[in-house]
């Protein structure tokens, strides 16, 4: 079993930043993969980012490329999603979640475990 509660989001203007965060418990942190994903309203649950085990491979959606950035510190059984530029199509409940394989993946079916979601509204 895996516990995960992700922290961190609000309400910020556009162009602005924010760093969501996700704490694990349970089985051993550093033995899987961690993603994040977000729905917007009305709209599918999507891809947002995923890291590795160690870290060493880090994966983005398009869509965030050049202004989210992953991370993880298994020291603090920790994953981060920092945010910058945001936008007000980058409202959306924001999901962490935690694939038992390794190496992570963009499809929300690969992954076991699910937090409850933080929302992040973004004001024009």
């Amino acid at each position: 079993q895996v516990q995960l509660i992700e922290s961190g989001g609000g309400l910020v203007q556009a162009g602005g930043s924010l760093r969501l965060s996700c704490a694990a418990s349970g089985r051993t942190f550093s033995s899987y993969a961690m993603g994040w994903f977000r729905q917007a309203p009305g709209k599918e649950r999507e891809f947002v980012a995923a890291i590795s085990w160690s870290g060493g491979n880090t994966y983005y959606a398009d869509s965030v490329k050049g202004r989210f950035t992953i991370s993880r510190d298994n020291a603090k059984n920790t994953v981060y999603l920092q945010i910058n530029s945001l936008k007000p199509e980058d409202t959306a409940v924001y999901y962490c979640a935690a694939d038992l394989n390794a190496y992570g993946s963009m499809y929300y079916r690969d992954y076991d475990y699910w937090g409850q979601g933080t929302q992040v509204t973004v004001s024009s």
